[in-house]
């Protein structure tokens, strides 16, 4: 199940994971016309493929490491690490270490309400 648009309080254990490309599974959680927040899990080896969007992303490393790219520059990040990708920027990433990543986006991505 998807959260409602400006649902005040949104459970994970309501939330049902989808296919988010292989070995990544996303849930989407609270968010409003302005802001979303999505929770990415990640197997070891999964990649979120180099892409860009005319949305501002900031990703906090929940646990794992991964292998990050932004606009052509590329760190190690781990937990408690965050990253900003402002909207247009081409980014993705390859998971190290199996792990979590929580994503708050502006505007917010209709395109995964409707996946």
């Amino acid at each position: 199940m998807l959260p409602n648009k400006d649902q005040r309080w949104v459970f994970s254990g309501d939330c049902t994971p989808r296919p988010a490309g292989q070995g990544v599974t996303r849930r989407v959680l609270a968010h409003t016309d302005a802001l979303m927040c999505v929770e990415n899990q990640f197997e070891t080896g999964a990649q979120g493929p180099l892409h860009s969007h005319p949305h501002t992303q900031i990703t906090y490393v929940l646990s794992g490491t991964f292998s990050f790219t932004i606009e052509g520059e590329t760190h190690t990040v781990r937990a408690g690490d965050t990253l900003l990708k402002t909207n247009g920027v081409e980014h993705g990433c390859t998971c190290l270490e199996a792990g979590a990543l929580l994503d708050i986006f502006t505007p917010m991505r209709e395109d995964f309400l409707s996946e």
